[in-house]
């Protein structure tokens, strides 16, 4: 494992409602972060194909519009299919670069034909290494997706450390978090659709809680970015629809970049890996301060502790 590596958050809007042009500029951004030497770019909750915020796709308690159910279909059918073309395009674009890649994107199962909150795992060698499909949407967000269950509550081994993480208020789900620390996640990924200041706080826990690195990316999205034609459904917002707030937080809780608000940013970081045990002098949450004697703690359906990957 290398003992430093460099990290970069994207803090950006997409281009909402429309695939192509959202992976079309996650390449240009992972271009850009190439010519720097990362190793990693992250990407927001729900970059392709937009985190739907104010959209209510006009459902209520016992009454669903016409309308509604054709704004869905749109939203569904710019999903992401992992067995469509757009992943062979983030892929091919992260081998070029040699970078690994985590981005939160909305999955359309094709099976099923639910849709998830998603999070993509991607080596530059081998590609797809998995995914993390959101196990608790909040509120209104149970409307467009689906529940996903432990099989994706995984983290994958690389040359540049244990990669894991949760979804936005995933965050504050203590068994969650455990199930992270369980199979010892160092780069702990949290993209996000909150930029509350409170947010800043449980990054800051997290990364003391798990002796790991957090890493937060949420979209920094106005109305100007999004179309003329959905304006309806965000009349009552302000013109900022969210702030970012992306961050990087080292085990021992120290921010070591950001929280960015009120512009797009690509925020590059190096990370001193070998912080990460000097941290676990004090507490681990994986060993001297579990207790097994006391506490016993299981995951159904769980995978092994980590997926192995090479460059």
């Amino acid at each position: 494992m290398k003992s430093k590596i460099k990290a970069c958050l994207v803090q950006d809007s997409p281009v909402f409602f429309n695939k192509k042009a959202t992976i079309e500029k996650m390449i240009r951004h992972i271009e850009t972060a190439a010519s720097s030497l990362v190793d990693l770019i992250v990407f927001p909750e729900s970059y392709v194909p937009g985190y739907p915020r104010g959209f209510t796709f006009g459902a209520d308690i016992g009454r669903r519009t016409d309308e509604g159910k054709e704004l869905y279909r749109r939203y569904r059918d710019e999903s992401i299919d992992l067995k469509g073309p757009e992943l062979q395009l983030i892929e091919k674009a992260c081998n070029a670069a040699g970078i690994y890649l985590v981005a939160g994107i909305t999955e359309s199962e094709g099976i099923s034909g639910s849709l998830y909150c998603t999070t993509l795992y991607v080596s530059p060698s081998q590609g797809l290494m998995g995914i993390h499909r959101k196990i608790k949407p909040t509120a209104a967000e149970r409307i467009v997706w689906a529940e996903g269950d432990g099989s994706t509550l995984s983290t994958f081994k690389t040359e540049i450390g244990i990669i894991g993480g949760l979804t936005c208020w995933e965050n504050y789900m203590p068994a969650a978090r455990m199930a992270m620390y369980k199979q010892g996640v160092q780069l702990y990924i949290a993209p996000t659709a909150d930029a509350r200041p409170a947010w800043v706080s449980s990054m800051q826990h997290i990364a003391l809680e798990g002796r790991c690195y957090v890493l937060s990316c949420n979209q920094y999205v106005t109305k100007d970015n999004i179309s003329d034609q959905f304006e309806d459904q965000l009349i009552n917002f302000p013109d900022i629809l969210c702030r970012g707030g992306s961050m990087i937080v080292s085990p021992n809780g120290e921010i070591l970049a950001g929280p960015v608000y009120d512009r797009s940013e690509l925020m590059i970081v190096e990370i001193d890996m070998d912080e990460i045990s000097r941290s676990k002098l004090d507490f681990d949450p994986n060993g001297h301060y579990t207790r097994p004697d006391i506490f016993s703690f299981h995951v159904n359906g769980q995978p092994d502790p980590y997926i192995e990957s090479g460059k």
